[in-house]
C-alpha cells in the first residue's frame, strides 16, 4: 500500500498516522524509543504490507506487467491502489474524499515534529503539492511512478509502467475491488492502529 491507503487504514490521530507512514522512513530510527502509538502504527504498516505482498490477488495482478517491469510491479500496484481507492472511495467511506484529504493533511502538518527529518520533508511535499489529488488521475499515477523510477539507484525499465497499467486498467481495478475489502477485514480483525 502507498501513502493514501496507509493513512486510510490508520486511526484518525497523529501518532497512528505517523506510525502508519513511518514504515517507509524508519531507516536509522530507534524503534524502541518511539512513543507507543507511533510504534503500534509502524507495526500496523508492516502487517498491512506483508498481507498485501503475499495476497493471491496481488500476486496475480503482478502478471499484468511486462517482464522488464515485473520486478517493480509491487511498487506500481501500491501507487495504483491509491488511485483505485479514490476512484471507489464511496464504497469504503462515508466521509467525502476531499474532507478526508483535508483532515489528513492537517494532521500531517501538525504532527511533523513526530517524524524523522526525511519523512518531514516528504510529507511537507505531499501536503504542499497535494499528492493525493494527483492520484485521482491515471496521468498522475504515471508521473508518480516515473519519479520513483528516477530514484532507483540502478538502471531499470520501471519508467513507463503506466503503459502496462493502461493496458490492464479494468482488470487491475477489479483486482482492487476484490482485494481491498479483504484488507479492510484483516485490518479490523487485528485491530487497526
Amino acid at each position: 500500500m502507498n501513502y493514501l491507503a496507509h493513512c486510510f487504514l490508520a486511526q484518525a490521530n497523529s501518532e497512528s498516522l505517523v506510525g502508519n507512514l513511518l514504515g517507509d522512513f524508519c531507516k536509522g530510527v530507534d524503534e524502541r524509543a518511539l512513543p507507543e502509538g507511533i510504534y503500534v502504527g509502524l507495526l500496523n504498516h508492516r502487517e498491512i504490507d506483508r498481507y498485501t505482498d503475499a495476497h493471491p490477488l496481488v500476486l496475480q495482478a503482478k502478471g499484468c506487467f511486462s517482464a522488464q517491469r515485473r520486478r517493480f510491479a509491487g511498487i506500481a500496484l501500491d501507487v495504483l491502489f491509491d488511485h483505485f481507492l479514490i476512484k471507489n472511495w464511496h464504497l469504503y467511506s462515508d466521509v467525502p474524499f476531499v474532507d478526508f484529504k483535508s483532515q489528513t493533511y492537517q494532521l500531517l502538518t501538525q504532527s511533523s515534529h513526530l517524524m524523522p527529518e526525511k519523512m518531514q520533508v516528504v510529507m511537507a511535499s505531499v501536503v504542499k503539492n497535494d499528492w493525493f489529488s494527483s492520484y485521482e488521475h491515471v496521468e498522475g499515477i504515471g508521473f508518480a511512478l516515473d519519479r520513483i523510477a528516477m530514484r532507483i539507484r540502478f538502471r531499470n525499465q520501471f519508467a513507463g509502467s503506466i503503459e502496462d497499467i493502461k493496458l490492464h486498467y479494468e482488470q487491475l481495478d477489479e483486482v482492487f475491488l476484490q482485494f481491498f475489502p479483504q484488507l479492510l477485514v484483516f485490518n479490523q480483525e487485528k485491530g487497526s492502529s
